[in-house]
């Protein structure tokens, strides 16, 4: 048990360096290209929430690096400084993704609406599930440990749901940087430079969603003992 469960970490600690790498690299390199038509990160946002008619979803900047995200229950846009004012590529990118995410919200995408309703028991399990099952392990209560890995689950599930989600908010906002909708029309380089920036934003989710199901079968296994 030792061995396996700090494998996983080790794994884990090593995906989430690079993918963040990647990120961090991906974002610097296209921070550094001037988008065409001189917009700024929140203008873009702006001109893509207007063109789908989200005239009521207001923009904030926020603190942060790369903080940036969709509230829907507020229905604000929050930018982090270096995409709210930034004329670059990177800017431009993340911000229409996250304009995406409003879409997706007004169109009712599908996988949306089901990973905000699993949001509860996804912060629910997140919190409690690892101390359940370290605490079952350690008295030898299975049926505690099942408990845990049941409401684990749950917090799994938020993660294979959300990759849809960020998939889709990425070829939301590619879609309208090539064809006008976010204020500009991006010649092919730059929606190029744009898509490797969400690529590499995309995959620190998918690499944290496949840490999430090596813990849940590892510990699914050692409920079964």
């Amino acid at each position: 048990m030792y061995v396996s469960y700090w494998g996983i970490v080790l794994i884990a600690v090593a995906l989430g360096m690079a993918t963040q790498a990647w990120v961090n690299s991906a974002f610097r390199s296209q921070s550094r290209v001037a988008l065409a038509g001189g917009r700024s990160g929140a203008e873009v946002a702006r001109a893509m929430l207007d063109a789908y008619g989200l005239h009521d979803v207001a923009i904030e900047q926020v603190s942060g690096t790369l903080s940036d995200h969709y509230d829907p229950r507020a229905h604000v846009l929050r930018l982090s400084p270096q995409v709210f004012g930034g004329r670059t590529v990177a800017a431009a990118g993340v911000a229409a993704h996250e304009a995406g995410h409003a879409v997706q919200h007004a169109r009712g995408f599908a996988f949306a609406r089901v990973r905000q309703s699993l949001v509860p028991a996804a912060q629910i399990g997140s919190q409690l599930a690892f101390p359940m099952i370290f605490i079952g392990l350690w008295i030898q209560l299975t049926g505690l440990v099942l408990l845990g890995v049941i409401m684990y689950s749950a917090a799994v599930a938020f993660q294979i749901v959300t990759l849809p989600v960020e998939f889709d908010a990425s070829r939301r906002a590619l879609g309208a940087l090539q064809g006008g909708q976010a204020g500009v029309v991006l010649p092919a380089d730059q929606v190029a430079g744009a898509r490797r920036v969400l690529t590499a934003a995309a995959m620190t989710y998918l690499a944290s969603t496949l840490i999430a199901v090596m813990y849940l079968l590892y510990f699914l296994g050692l409920s079964r003992r």
